[in-house]
């Protein structure tokens, strides 16, 4: 039998040099999401911090704090006082020379079940992640529900849930294991925008992409899908900076958008997901019956065709 209806919301926002100020406004934002019926709630990839990864710079290994720690304390206080479960993606300084993009996840009694760690790390221009994060092990993940190679399901008061993180989003494997896992929802934590001279030309087709790769990964696993990613526009020396295009939503897994941002304002979307069209789903696209397991070995090669 499902488990009753959980409510997520999702915050879509902006972060600022002005680190308290932004913790600050985002204990705000969960107090009105809490509000407003939400049960669990994700914030942003990296939430507490502008996105640092644009330039390498050594002082800013110092974003890094370790979990728990300071930030993740105070999220665990504020989950205890609401009974809310929070994700809350942050910059994990694990030993000294080791950090991590992280997603601390915080069941609403206060507890720290455990942290998810970025699997796969981008590099691209203004994306210089592999210089400040080391990816995700492919071990057991401490804490979880369950775990097998780096990707877990946390059983919360409300729901099992899935957390993978941004550039993870490409990776129709990790949101496979992961909902094989038994994950209801996978939450997507994000920090993707624009270079802005190819807005123009290919803005509105990267952010299709975008979404497009994630709400496939809905489909295709019978899960509810949710990405909450940063918004506004951050400066960097020497370059046109970033704008993050937001575009933060919630999928069910008939792919339906139950709840939907813009692009440019911060905002709250809260939506209800029923795991009984999980069941649904899943009786009249039954993809997990039909996977041929003794064919893929292959998927485990970089590449096949030479």
């Amino acid at each position: 039998m499902s488990r009753p209806p959980f409510t997520v919301a999702i915050i879509q926002d902006s972060a600022s040099d002005d680190r308290e100020g932004v913790v600050a406004a985002t204990e705000t934002k969960i107090r009105e999401a809490h509000a407003r019926g939400a049960q669990i709630v994700c914030l942003k990839e990296l939430f507490n911090a502008p996105y640092f990864c644009k330039r390498l710079q050594l002082e800013r290994f110092d974003i890094a704090e370790p979990v728990p720690g300071p930030t993740t304390e105070r999220m665990q206080a504020l989950a205890k006082e609401l009974s809310i479960v929070l994700v809350v993606p942050i910059y994990e300084r694990q030993a000294p020379g080791v950090y991590r993009n992280s997603a601390a996840i915080v069941d609403a009694d206060g507890a720290l079940l455990g942290v998810y760690r970025k699997m796969h790390i981008p590099h691209d221009p203004l994306f210089e992640e592999k210089y400040y994060f080391a990816p995700g092990d492919a071990v057991q993940v401490e804490g979880a529900y369950r775990s097998a190679n780096g990707f877990a399901v946390w059983r919360t008061r409300y729901a099992d849930i899935g957390v993978l993180i941004c550039w993870d989003q490409w990776y129709p494997e990790g949101a496979r294991i992961t909902a094989l896992l038994g994950a209801e929802i996978l939450f997507y934590p994000t920090a993707i925008g624009w270079h802005p001279a190819e807005r123009l030309n290919s803005g509105a087709a990267q952010v299709d992409a975008w979404r497009t790769a994630q709400r496939a990964h809905a489909i295709a696993n019978g899960v509810f899908v949710a990405s909450p990613n940063r918004v506004g526009h951050e400066d960097e020396p020497g370059t046109e900076g970033l704008t993050f295009f937001g575009h933060s939503f919630i999928a069910d897994p008939f792919v339906r958008l139950v709840a939907d941002a813009a692009h440019c304002e911060e905002e709250i979307l809260v939506a209800t997901c029923d795991p009984g069209i999980i069941e649904e789903t899943r009786r009249n696209w039954p993809f997990f019956r039909d996977r041929r397991i003794d064919a893929y070995g292959p998927i485990l090669s970089r590449y096949l065709g030479a």
